[in-house]
């Protein structure tokens, strides 16, 4: 029986994120890997905004995080996933973890929920 052992939102203002990367040029290799630090904003900023209701649904406050760790990918549909490596993916092996971007009007949003299996 799956069980929700966390949920995080996270909004980012898609202008404020760019200046953000322009400042601290070593933000983007922090935050993405590789593949992802190659996208448009719009969709670097929705990612950003996964991590961080990520970090949240994880109270990553009191545990590691890696932001390395965490990659969004997008099934064949469209539909984003979150890909984990290192401690993450020991970590959340036996979650269920839902991923759901959006991205309009000069804002990028996520929502996530992590099910651990009981």
């Amino acid at each position: 029986m799956a069980a929700i052992s966390g949920i995080g939102i996270d909004v980012v203002d898609i202008a404020r994120f760019q200046e953000s990367l322009n400042r601290t040029p070593a933000l983007r290799n922090r935050l993405f890997t590789a593949a992802e630090s190659e996208l448009k904003i719009s969709s670097l900023a929705a990612r950003f905004a996964a991590k961080e209701a990520l970090a949240k649904a994880l109270n990553a406050k009191t545990a590691t995080f890696n932001w390395q760790e965490v990659q969004i990918l997008n099934e064949g549909s469209g539909k984003p996933v979150f890909h984990f490596s290192g401690e993450l993916a020991v970590r959340l092996a036996s979650s269920i973890v839902h991923l759901s971007l959006s991205h309009d009007a000069g804002i990028a949003s996520a929502m996530v929920v992590v099910e651990a299996n009981k």
